[in-house]
């Protein structure tokens, strides 16, 4: 009875000190370290706490969500002046409220200055929104609270005004204060988050979108939203976080910088970011580095400089022309104007002073000192042209103009008449430079003739011991051993151009074992392709042309002095070459898995290609071709984009190889036409196929082909449907428009995989093979639109070649050799020539 009788008292009494946790701080009751403060719908909690990881047990005075764990903190009263033990304690004292230690010593006073003797504080309340607040007796009004004294965190029903800042924490275990603040703009009137003092991020205007930023500001300082569980917090990493207790929800909403390209200037003036590339910063079209030799090493706040300027002394234009950049973000002018058209917008940028412009006849954006609308935007010198590509798809693709000053002739040739006599001078130094090059020039051919027949001499007697060690040994001597090679079929200026290393055609053959059938790997319509391995190791594919190839020497040249220029993880690396009396041979990166086409229409390799490798592969062959396209120093066309060109590292990485029929685009050069379509029959664009007209899109429709392919798990040229007529794309598109898109998905992914993503990509790909060029989607949009997760894609219209022709008579009557048992599994690589 004793033990029960004891436990009824210990509930009652907990039941009543649970009914009377207080919410408010008075003259008579003070807050000591190991008490709380409990708002009264229990919303906040305050008192003393140690941040997790704080090697000195410092305590402070904070107010955080009740019952979170770990500890949300949300306000730090004493951040600057932590106490060393626990002998604190917060009272109402004076007219106001003060931390003591146990020396009775200050610490923290909520109101800095004297008040004045007439107020009377009475109380001190944690109220269920948060704020904590100072109630002066007679009046029974607030005259203090630390919503307008913040921390790092702006919770709903604060009121955001110029004169209020956020400031981070020091680090995540010291709430002392911070570099990073976060504060509205006094003169645009945006928000700024600013580093030691000097802004570095700024939201709204700074872009073509809308300022989500704002968009939050307004909701959070909404009365409905005060007991929403959502906050805004200037984070000690630098990032402005807008976060949420939703369980539902992921906790971080979104934050800004949203990437080190988002900041301002982050590669200076007339600088392209890409934080997806190795070096984040390059210059843009008709620009320079300003400090070349800091540029590459990661300094880039002198930015980049014109290669020539728009504006002449005598003030008279330069003769220009204007670039156009597809990017997602740039930074906007202060000012605009309102057209009728481009073409308006366009003249309205003839002036020298004019360095870009922008036209967007869907957006109109709020010119804040006249109250107008513009959809023109001009750039002069004075201002910050910033560019980011890709970045995340804050709003749509943007096509800005730059103008670039392409002929400096004029400068020189319009000085002033009284400057005539340097004429002569000028003539006499260039003649002599000439002279003094042609001079030059002879010495060195004449030295290297020499050193091409020492070449050939120490070649012959130190061949044989050389293939028998490793071959990357004479990998830097490649110019030394050129004489070697027979380069009467390659013109100087290509010889020059060649940037990789020549392997000996005896290495070779002891790395195939001199081509044996075991080390075939496979037969291309380049060649066979066999796997090699070097005596130190090094394994690698050989590729070497056959006689009876359709394709010849200009493709095998097209290979060396193209694909040794691109660097990319999803594009296949060529290690060397090598030419022999008729034998040419390409060397690459072995890849264990080879190609696409292995696993996806094997019945029983396809079993280990679940979903989302599928993704990752369909993911990285849209940024191959993006690069190829957008990002690489050469605009590059490849022209025969199919799964067996797509292969697989020991990691399952998809790397896109044989550039052989591949073109480079210059300029502002965006098609082109032959007289000799060559390529893959179901991979080929139509306006390709028929015309022989070819650009990025028709990358870009072999891109969707290949796509649907992953999905299904069926090659588009054998696709067969009963007795029906429908290619894979017709299929594909019936059951799109029956709403029946999953019907396409491979039986063997069906129950693993992500519907979202599969839809996604059917609906992409069907974007990309669209019979209109003009229709099909850019590969930086394909890459925006895969990886992206709330946007809404458009829908696709119907695709070319929906009725599938009949190719067995050309099957049968193709001109290519018997080349294995395995040739039903080849596709078809059609030559046509005719005259235009």
């Amino acid at each position: 009875m004793m033990m029960l009788f004891t436990l009824c008292m210990f509930f009652i009494c907990s039941s009543l000190f649970y009914c009377c946790a207080r919410d408010t701080i008075t003259p008579d009751e003070p807050i000591r370290d190991g008490e709380t403060l409990v708002s009264a719908s229990k919303k906040f909690e305050l008192g003393f706490f140690t941040p997790p990881g704080n090697s000195n047990n410092s305590r402070y005075v904070g107010i955080w969500y009740y019952g979170s764990n770990p500890r949300i903190v949300v306000w730090v009263a004493n951040r600057d002046k932590p106490l060393s033990d626990t002998s604190g304690v917060l009272k109402v004292t004076d007219g106001n409220l003060k931390l003591l230690d146990g020396n009775g010593d200050q610490q923290y006073s909520a109101v800095l200055e004297n008040t004045s003797p007439r107020l009377q504080i009475k109380a001190a309340k944690l109220a269920d929104d948060g704020n904590l607040v100072l109630i002066e007796k007679a009046a029974n009004f607030t005259f203090w609270e630390s919503f307008k004294h913040p921390t790092d965190t702006f919770l709903p029903g604060m009121t955001m005004v110029e004169q209020l800042t956020l400031v981070s924490w020091k680090s995540e275990s010291n709430p002392g204060t911070g570099i990073y603040s976060f504060q509205q703009d006094p003169e645009s009137k945006h928000y700024m988050i600013s580093k030691d003092s000097i802004s570095f991020w700024k939201s709204g205007g700074g872009f073509n979108k809308n300022d989500e930023v704002l968009d939050v500001m307004l909701d959070l300082q909404s009365s409905n939203k005060s007991i929403s569980g959502v906050r805004l917090v200037m984070d000690s990493s630098g990032k402005l976080q807008y976060l949420t207790r939703n369980p539902d929800e992921r906790p971080v909403i979104w934050s800004e910088p949203r990437d080190p390209c988002s900041v301002l200037k982050p590669c200076g003036k007339f600088g392209i970011c890409n934080a997806s590339n190795e070096f984040m910063c390059n210059c843009s079209l008709g620009f320079k580095p300003a400090q070349p030799e800091t540029w590459n090493s990661g300094d880039f706040t002198d930015g980049c400089t014109r290669n020539l300027e728009l504006c002449l002394e005598n003030g008279k234009a330069n003769k220009y022309e204007f670039f156009s950049l597809t990017i997602i973000k740039y930074r906007n002018p202060e000012n605009g104007i309102r057209v009728s058209s481009e073409n308006k917008c366009k003249e309205e940028c003839q002036d020298c002073n004019c360095i870009a412009y922008s036209y967007d006849g869907d957006y109109f954006a709020p010119q804040e000192n006249t109250g107008d609308d513009w959809n023109c935007q001009i750039w002069n010198p004075n201002q910050d042209l910033r560019f980011v590509v890709p970045g995340p798809l804050d709003g749509k693709t943007i096509q800005l103009f730059l103008k670039i000053a392409v002929d400096s002739h004029d400068r020189e040739t319009s000085g002033s008449q009284g400057k005539r006599t340097s004429f002569p001078r000028t003539v006499v130094i260039s003649c002599t430079i000439l002279l003094a090059a042609l001079v030059a020039l002879a010495c060195t051919i004449v030295y290297m003739s020499y050193l091409r027949r020492r070449s050939e001499m120490t070649a012959i007697h130190e061949t044989r011991g050389r293939v028998l060690g490793n071959p990357a040994r004479f990998y830097d001597s490649e110019r030394h051993v050129r004489g070697l090679i027979d380069l009467s079929q390659f013109r100087e200026d290509e010889k020059n151009d060649i940037d990789v290393p020549f392997f000996d055609f005896e290495s070779i053959l002891h790395a195939t074992d001199y081509f044996s059938n075991e080390n075939k790997l496979g037969q291309g319509g380049f060649g066979p392709v066999y796997k090699g391995k070097f005596l130190g190791g090094q394994e690698i594919a050989v590729k070497r042309l056959s006689s009876a190839s359709g394709q010849g020497l200009e493709e095998f040249k097209n290979e060396v002095m193209l694909i040794a220029k691109l660097q990319h993880r999803n594009l296949v690396k060529l290690l060397g070459y090598c030419i022999k009396g008729d034998e040419k041979i390409l060397l690459y990166e072995y890849m264990p898995n080879k190609s696409l086409d292995n696993f996806i229409f094997d019945r029983t390799l396809c079993l280990t290609l679940k979903w989302e490798k599928r993704f990752d592969i369909i993911l990285g062959i849209a940024r191959g071709l993006l690069y190829l396209h957008q990002d690489s120093r050469l605009r590059i066309i490849h022209r025969d984009l199919k799964t067996s060109n797509i292969l697989l590292d020991e990691e399952m990485n998809p790397k896109i190889s044989d550039f052989g029929l591949a073109r480079i685009f210059g300029g502002k050069q965006t098609e082109a036409a032959t007289n000799k379509v060559v390529g893959t029959y179901g991979y080929m664009a139509p306006e390709y196929a028929l015309d022989g007209f070819f650009s990025i899109k028709s990358d870009v429709f072999s891109f969707g082909v290949v796509l649907l392919e992953i999905i299904s798990g069926k090659k588009n040229t054998r696709f067969c449907l009963s007795e029906q007529t429908l290619s894979l794309l017709g299929y594909a598109w019936r059951i799109w428009i029956e709403e029946r898109a999953l019907d396409l998905v491979d039986h063997t992914l069906r129950k693993s995989c992500n519907i979202g993503e599969v839809l996604k990509c059917i609906n992409v790909g069907l974007l990309c093979v669209q019979e209109d060029p003009s229709d099909r989607p850019t590969m930086s949009a394909v890459v925006v639109m895969l990886g992206g997760e709330t946007i809404t894609l458009p829908s696709p219209k119907q695709p070319a070649f929906v009725l599938m022709r009949d190719f067995s008579s050309v099957d049968s009557s193709s001109s290519k050799p018997e080349q294995s048992s395995k040739s039903s599994n080849m596709e078809l690589t059609i030559t046509r020539e005719e005259d235009r």
